[in-house]
């Protein structure tokens, strides 16, 4: 597994990656560096299966670089917080952005460890390339060429605050073109299609237990728990708990 490490101190990067080196001997660090932005610009050129970054650095912070990661899509890059306790907020923050895994400082073995097993297992949420993901653009294969980008777009991002504008303008059309299209070649609207998407992704977090209860909401996209669990229960018709002991 090649791992960047986003640190812009060098003691706690040096020793989060000897902690990943004495844990397995499939870890590669294939790079370290002190700054979003060149850490940015690293995670396009050699893409890495995980980044451990933390969040206050100079330059470009750690959710921002994650935030412009996102924005170039089709990156299948995990990414992994590493945050100080009164750094929770941002890292809430994060978390709305689809990490579902920090580390709090100062680190160690047991927590850095039990990341590193979920990691392998597969059981972390990506952005994009989720273990048994199927490929959105397959199911609507005659769709607009911008609405199969659309689509792709969706799949990498749907943990991000992706209002049906900001959607519009990255590919270059007018809000209501867009829904035009959208509707005529999907079958519903936007904002429905994207509520059922991320309530399919919680399902999957929770069948497998892959965060806690608490953080699905905001690892799927959703700001407001409250609204995700009414979402959760029109969709399924269960509410969480009920859903979870059908998994059993």
């Amino acid at each position: 597994m090649r791992i960047i490490i986003v640190e812009d101190e060098k003691r706690s990067s040096r020793g989060l990656k000897n902690l990943l080196l004495s844990i397995s001997g499939e870890c590669e660090v294939v790079a370290e560096v002190s700054d979003g932005q060149k850490a940015f610009e690293l995670i396009l050129c050699l893409q890495p299966d995980v980044v451990f970054t933390d969040i206050k650095m100079p330059i470009m912070d750690g959710i921002s670089m994650i935030k412009a990661v996102q924005a170039r899509g089709g990156v299948k890059t995990r990414f992994v917080i590493i945050s100080a306790y009164e750094e929770f907020e941002l890292a809430r923050q994060a978390i709305s952005l689809g990490v579902v895994e920090y580390l709090v400082k100062p680190l160690t073995l047991e927590d850095v460890e039990a990341v590193w097993k979920r990691l392998q297992e597969g059981e972390t949420a990506a952005f994009c390339g989720e273990k048994g993901q199927t490929d959105l653009k397959s199911q609507y294969p005659d769709a607009h060429p911008l609405i199969l980008k659309a689509l792709d777009i969706i799949q990498c991002s749907y943990a991000t605050k992706l209002s049906q504008k900001d959607l519009a303008e990255n590919l270059g059309i007018s809000a209501e073109y867009f829904s035009f299209l959208f509707s005529r070649d999907i079958g519903e609207n936007y904002a429905k299609f994207l509520r059922r998407y991320r309530i399919e992704k919680a399902k999957i977090l929770i069948s497998t237990d892959a965060v806690p209860k608490d953080q699905i909401p905001y690892s799927v996209g959703f700001s407001d728990p409250k609204y995700f669990y009414r979402c959760f229960k029109e969709e399924t018709g269960v509410n969480m708990t009920e859903y979870r002991k059908t998994k059993r």
